[in-house]
């Protein structure tokens, strides 16, 4: 197998890939966005073209990169064998989309442009893909870099259990179990069936803001589970419990991340709202003490986040720029 990052790769990589491009229909199309990731690359890209199976193209999306010099500077020796796009700046979402729509595989895998593949990744998901005559596959990732996750999997990160062999929508929607983008191969109709990705704009640029940012884009998910998915009443019997007990856990969460720059008010309501959803003595709590002594919760919630948000803001403060990943994924079946 490969180790991490920093190790030394010991496996033998299977067949080049093919040098250059061409116009032969691809089995899979690899789509890679990319920002503010030069360092990464050119090692990502690496781990693709030393993949077992060749049948693939690859397709990376600029998305409006401040570090754009030195990225293409890193891209020039595989600049003949992949599909090289650009675009401003509109989030990660948006950059796959992109790569979606240029792609012409019958398949479609998603890469970051700062994690990696081991040699036979792709081998072993089109396997198991033509062994359960499955649309979607997804693989566990070893955790490395500079985390404190590093050396643990993905999946042992976020899942209390062990991750079973299949996972379902309810699963996937009450948040107990997850899947990693780097680790998914799927048809790509099916992707461009239900409307590629949902593209939201919001960037804070702090480790509070983004946090908070994935949360307001959860509760936009369940919105639109309840609204659009044309559910049957007996599905919506199933799904909606579902999503006004993880509506109650997310605002619960959002409630003590606006704490941390002292936006009292949201956090008021945010804590209100999961009461309100599943009322218990912590949301009571919560939302008394929200209301009686702020100041003081902030402070007590500042103490204990501080190794987890390391540069808390102070009301009106800007928050610092933070595009590194905290994080980065090997892909491993």
């Amino acid at each position: 197998m490969t180790t991490s990052r920093e190790g030394t790769h010991n496996s033998t990589a299977g067949a080049p890939a093919e040098s250059q491009l061409n116009d032969a229909l691809p089995l899979v199309s690899i789509v890679i966005p990319a920002y503010n990731v030069a360092p990464y690359i050119g090692e990502t890209l690496a781990s693709v073209f030393a993949q077992t199976f060749t049948g693939f193209e690859v397709i990376v999306i600029n998305d409006g990169s401040p570090d754009t010099q030195e990225f293409e500077r890193v891209l020039t020796p595989f600049r003949e064998r992949i599909h090289y796009l650009k675009q401003e700046n509109r989030g990660a979402s948006a950059a796959r989309n992109a790569g979606l729509r240029a792609a012409r595989g019958e398949f479609v895998g998603f890469l970051d442009a700062d994690d990696v593949w081991l040699p036979n990744y792709l081998e072993d998901q089109l396997a198991v893909i033509r062994e359960r005559n499955c649309d979607l596959v997804c693989a566990d990732a070893l955790i490395v870099g500079e985390s404190p996750d590093a050396g643990r999997t993905y999946f042992e990160t976020v899942m209390e259990a062990s991750p079973p062999k299949e996972v379902t929508f309810l699963d996937l929607l009450s948040g107990e179990r997850s899947l990693i983008t780097s680790g998914v191969l799927t048809r790509r109709e099916h992707v461009l069936a239900v409307g590629l990705f949902d593209e939201y704009r919001a960037r804070l640029n702090s480790l509070t803001g983004d946090a908070i940012n994935s949360h307001l884009r959860e509760l936009l998910i369940f919105e639109k589970v309840k609204q659009s998915y044309g559910l049957t009443p007996e599905e919506r019997a199933e799904v909606e419990p579902v999503i006004r007990n993880r509506t109650a856990l997310v605002q619960y969460e959002l409630g003590k991340l606006y704490l941390l720059p002292g936006d009292f008010a949201r956090a008021r309501e945010a804590f209100a709202t999961s009461n309100r959803l599943r009322p218990s003595l912590k949301t009571r709590g919560a939302l008394w003490f929200a209301r009686l002594a702020p100041s003081l919760m902030r402070a007590l919630y500042v103490r204990r986040s501080v190794n987890k948000f390391p540069s808390v803001p102070n009301p009106g403060d800007l928050p610092p720029e933070n595009h590194e990943a905290p994080a980065r994924f090997q892909e491993q079946t």
